[in-house]
């Protein structure tokens, strides 16, 4: 049962972290220093911990292969920021989930599995879904709609990417913990070198710092809880149950952001759900 309690709380977790980039863009927050920090504080804990327990070994395939993950992640959190400022985050975030799509195609071809039938009518669920989903904005600012929509798939295949190169590492059994580390560490730096001429801006609205230590910690705690409950429990079900995290944005943005969803919309994001769930089983 303490697996189920884990993955619910990575879900949580991830969902707090998404809502609090939508909040970041309302208000007009430098997305790039908050990932900087976030990914430092991160960094900082992880490596505190392996240290402590030794656990931590230097392999250089991990390493690189953990760097690429927390670069691709950045990415995929900075244009997730960027679809936050253009759309509303109940649809940005059920689409950007859509990347479960990439992960099981890219994942049966590259490596010696077949894709089982739930996963194939969860694929199509949710290519019908997004043909539904998008919302329909104003003519004045389709500009905006499409940066929403370049942003949303820019994330969605970042994120994707994400899962195919973890399928990777856990293919060659690499270290999970050491690949984490490496995966903020990798990310920190990549990120001090994108915001190098606006960290000095950012210091002097410490709001950035406050929200970056907030995501970090959260951060921490989601992946803590996605090990354990990977460990203890059927993959089959912690997938799933973690690939929900898109619906406490989902919560937050109708409740805190007083977004409303045409029918249609609700529909297209359960349907998207149903899909999620499907191709992780």
């Amino acid at each position: 049962m303490l697996w189920f309690l884990a993955a619910l709380g990575t879900a949580l977790c991830f969902g707090v972290n998404n809502t609090l980039f939508k909040w970041g863009a309302q208000q007009h927050l430098n997305k790039v220093c908050i990932q900087l920090f976030f990914y430092w504080m991160s960094f900082i804990i992880i490596l505190s911990f392996t240290f402590i327990t030794g656990n931590f070994k230097f392999h250089l395939f991990p390493i690189l292969t953990g760097a690429l993950i927390g670069i691709l992640n950045a990415n995929g959190n900075i244009q997730m920021s960027k679809a936050f400022e253009k759309g509303p985050a109940s649809i940005t975030s059920t689409i950007i989930a859509m990347n479960t799509v990439i992960v099981v195609i890219a994942t049966s071809i590259l490596f010696p599995q077949s894709i089982p039938l739930t996963n194939w009518i969860g694929i199509f669920i949710i290519i019908f879904a997004a043909m539904i989903i998008q919302y329909q904005p104003q003519k004045a600012i389709m500009v905006d709609y499409k940066i929403w929509l370049l942003s949303c798939c820019l994330a969605l295949i970042s994120i994707g990417m994400v899962g195919v190169i973890m399928k990777y590492g856990t293919y060659e059994h690499y270290s999970f913990m050491e690949m984490l580390v490496s995966m903020y560490g990798g990310g920190a730096v990549y990120l001090s070198f994108l915001a190098r001429k606006e960290l000095k801006k950012s210091l002097a609205h410490r709001i950035e710092i406050k929200i970056g230590i907030l995501v970090g910690v959260l951060s921490t705690i989601g992946y803590s809880c996605y090990l354990f409950a990977l460990k203890e429990g059927p993959s089959s079900v912690v997938y799933p149950i973690i690939s929900l995290n898109c619906v406490v944005v989902l919560i937050g943005s109708l409740i805190i952001f007083k977004e409303k969803l045409k029918r249609y919309q609700l529909v297209g994001i359960i349907l998207t759900l149903c899909g999620v769930i499907l191709t992780k089983l």
